[in-house]
């Protein structure tokens, strides 16, 4: 992981994932270990060919969300991407319109993470530290397929592919496939029965994977007790909690301007959060965030005040499917973070305007 990814966690890749927009931004710590081979087992015959019409293609879209919202579940998950692996049981349980979830990681640094809908906790068990955000950044999906805003149908094809079984369940596999060189394309396994997404695998122009998720292992429908983990995320006692201010703003209000459109990409959220910088009793220095998406994939931008000490380091790195790339705007600093190729950030980097 690039020092940028450590330093601004909360902008890893969101694609409409309530569960995996958690679990990428906690699993990109991985360890390298080697690659799991999966198994394909055919169907006898595979899913017909998915029509691309936008009303479909946000239908199907929806369904996965609502698939998870209302399930209950217990698994192993799985994130590997550049060589690198790790892991994490899952609890996940819905009671109307309240979901909690567990994830216990089970490589890399200790710690576990509750989310309560929007509310996400993270416990450190060696520093005895445990961190309080509200993850309204992550809240791109559903809710933009339903805002009119959505141009999904405009920039993805919506393919059936061939089927296979995933964690002992039979599931439905289709593609989503760009239609410029702006964005990845996306592979998702779905459950036959339930469409919960089982195996997601994001994709470069070349349809090589860059980063997959998946389930090891998976039970649907097992007794998870909402009270029992609201208990758990209500433990605090011998920890420090920490909650990072983060404040909604506007992009216009801060003095900032993209000058030409990126296509497919709208803003969808800004705040101002106070991010500590490195070094023990280090004060915390307020950068803006804005946030954009297509509908699957998301952009942060992060600005802040250019410090000739801290940034050194102008240019782009990969990881897995997360390109960031940084860069100097006069007196600011650039921070540029997402699931899509390198060149994408470059575009908005170029667009970017201070206008007062």
């Amino acid at each position: 992981m690039t020092d940028e990814l450590k330093r601004y966690p909360q902008c890893l890749p969101s694609v409409g994932r309530s569960l995996l927009s958690v679990l990428l931004a906690l699993l990109m710590s991985a360890v390298a270990w080697p690659l799991l081979a999966q198994t394909a087992v055919p169907v006898a015959t595979p899913p017909p060919e998915v029509k691309t019409g936008e009303p479909l293609l946000a239908d199907w879209l929806v369904r996965l969300h609502e698939s998870a919202r209302h399930r209950a579940y217990v698994g192993t998950f799985v994130v590997s991407a550049s060589g690198a692996m790790a892991s994490a049981r899952i609890w996940h349980v819905c009671e109307g319109d309240q979901q909690i979830e567990r994830i216990e990681a089970l490589s890399g640094l200790a710690r576990s993470i509750f989310r309560r809908n929007d509310q996400v906790m993270t416990f450190f068990p060696e520093s005895r530290v445990v961190l309080v955000e509200k993850r309204e950044s992550l809240g791109l999906f559903p809710n933009f397929l339903q805002s009119g805003n959505s141009a999904i149908a405009q920039f993805y094809r919506l393919k059936a592919a061939r089927s296979e079984r995933v964690a002992g369940y039979a599931t439905d596999h289709v593609q989503l496939l760009p239609l410029d060189s702006l964005r990845y394309g996306y592979a998702v396994w779905t459950e036959k029965k339930t469409g919960l997404v089982v195996k997601l695998q994001t994709l470069d122009a070349q349809g090589r994977v860059l980063e997959q998720s998946a389930f090891s292992e998976l039970r649907l429908d097992v007794p998870v007790s909402m009270d029992k983990l609201s208990r758990m995320m209500a433990q605090t006692d011998g920890y420090q909690v920490e909650k990072p201010e983060m404040v909604k703003t506007t992009a216009a209000a801060q003095g900032w301007a993209l000058g030409a459109a990126v296509p497919g990409f709208v803003s969808m959220n800004c705040f101002v959060r106070q991010l500590a910088l490195a070094g023990a009793g280090s004060r915390p220095e307020a950068t803006l965030q804005w946030i954009f998406s297509d509908g699957l994939a998301s952009v942060s931008l992060f600005i802040e005040p250019y410090d000739p000490r801290r940034h050194v380091q102008v240019g782009h790195a990969v990881m897995g499917a997360t390109s960031t790339l940084t860069q100097r705007k006069g007196d600011w600093w650039l921070t540029a973070v997402g699931e899509v190729p390198w060149q994408t950030l470059a575009v908005f980097a170029q667009g970017l305007e201070r206008k007062k």
